[in-house]
C-alpha cells in the first residue's frame, strides 16, 4: 500500500486548548498530523472570563497570561525542535465559542481540533458546551479528539441519514479514503417501517462510491442513532467516524441537534464533524 497523501484540509491546522488533560488527545492529533502531513498547527488557548468582573484584578490576569504564554512557548520550542509548525495563540474573552470560531474565520484553516471530557452526565464536551456550539457556528470541518483517544485512517465510518448534511460528509468520506488508502463503512440507522428508504440511502452511497473506484461496505442498523454508530464503530474496530452536523428532519433525525454530540461524547476514538458549505 503506498504511503497516504495529505487532504487539503489538513495543511493548516486550528488546535484548542484549555490547558487540561481533556486537551491531549487533540494535541497528540495535531502532532501527528504536523509530523506525518507536514501540517501547520495554531494552537489557541482563550482566557475565559467577563472583563471587569469582580475578583479578576488587572495583576492576576497579567500573570495568567503570561502562565498561558509561556506554556504554549514550550510547546512551540518543543515542536520546532522536531522541525515542526506550532504558532500559538492567546485570546481572552467572555466566550470560548465565540473566539475560537472568530479565530477560525480570521486564520482559514482546513480543520479546527478539539478535545474532549469524558463521559459524564450527557456526554458534555470540552470545557461544557463549547464544542458543541463551534461545531455549530464553525465555517469549517471539526475534528473532536477524546483525550486517551489516537487519531489514525485505516478504517473509517461515515453515518448518513440522506440528508444534504450528511451527503456532505460522506463526500468528506470519499475523499479522505482516497487520499488515506482507507477502508470504508457507510451506516444508516434504521426504526421500524423505514428499511426501504434507508436501504435506498445506502444503495446510493454505494453508488457513488463505485463511480469513484472507491470499494465500500455498507450497514443498516436498528436502535437509537448515536448508540448505533457508536456500537456499529465499535465492533468494527473503526478509527475514524465521520457526521454530518446535522440531520434530516425525517424519520430518522440522525444527526439533529444533539446526536452528533451524543455521539462525540460516546465515542472511543476521533470524530470528524463534516460542515456543509454554503451554496451562491
Amino acid at each position: 500500500m503506498a504511503d497516504p497523501s495529505s487532504p487539503a484540509s489538513w495543511h493548516k491546522l486550528l488546535v484548542c486548548t484549555d490547558g487540561s488533560p481533556a486537551s491531549q488527545g487533540a494535541l497528540r492529533a495535531a502532532h501527528n498530523l504536523a509530523r506525518t502531513f507536514g501540517s501547520r498547527v495554531w494552537l489557541l488557548e482563550v482566557m475565559q472570563f467577563i472583563p471587569g468582573f469582580a475578583g479578576l484584578s488587572p495583576e492576576f490576569v497579567f500573570h495568567w497570561h503570561q502562565e498561558v504564554e509561556q506554556r504554549l512557548n514550550a510547546l512551540q520550542a518543543a515542536w520546532s525542535h522536531e522541525g515542526l509548525s506550532l504558532t500559538p495563540l492567546v485570546r481572552q474573552s467572555a466566550s470560548a465559542a465565540a473566539a475560537i470560531v472568530q479565530e477560525a474565520r480570521e486564520l482559514e484553516p482546513g480543520l479546527i481540533v478539539m478535545g474532549r471530557h469524558g463521559q459524564t452526565g450527557l456526554a458534555r464536551l470540552l470545557m461544557g458546551s463549547v464544542t458543541a456550539r463551534v461545531i455549530g457556528e464553525s465555517p469549517v470541518n471539526v475534528l473532536a479528539v477524546p483525550r486517551e483517544a489516537r487519531l489514525a485512517w485505516g478504517r473509517l465510518l461515515v453515518a448518513s441519514d440522506g440528508s444534504a448534511f450528511s451527503d456532505a460528509a460522506f463526500a468528506e468520506a470519499l475523499d479522505l479514503a482516497r487520499s488515506l488508502n482507507s477502508t470504508l463503512l457507510a451506516v444508516t440507522v434504521v426504526r421500524e417501517n423505514e428499511y426501504p428508504e434507508a436501504q435506498a440511502i445506502l444503495d446510493r452511497l454505494l453508488a457513488q462510491a463505485n463511480r469513484r473506484g472507491l470499494p465500500l461496505t455498507t450497514l443498516l442498523v436498528e436502535g437509537a442513532p448515536d448508540d448505533a454508530i457508536v456500537q456499529a464503530a465499535g465492533r468494527h474496530a473503526v478509527d475514524l467516524i465521520i457526521l454530518g452536523s446535522h440531520g434530516r428532519t425525517g424519520f430518522t433525525r440522525l444527526l439533529m441537534g444533539s446526536t452528533a454530540e451524543r455521539v462525540i461524547g460516546a465515542a472511543a476514538g476521533p470524530v470528524l464533524v463534516v460542515k456543509k458549505r454554503e451554496e451562491g
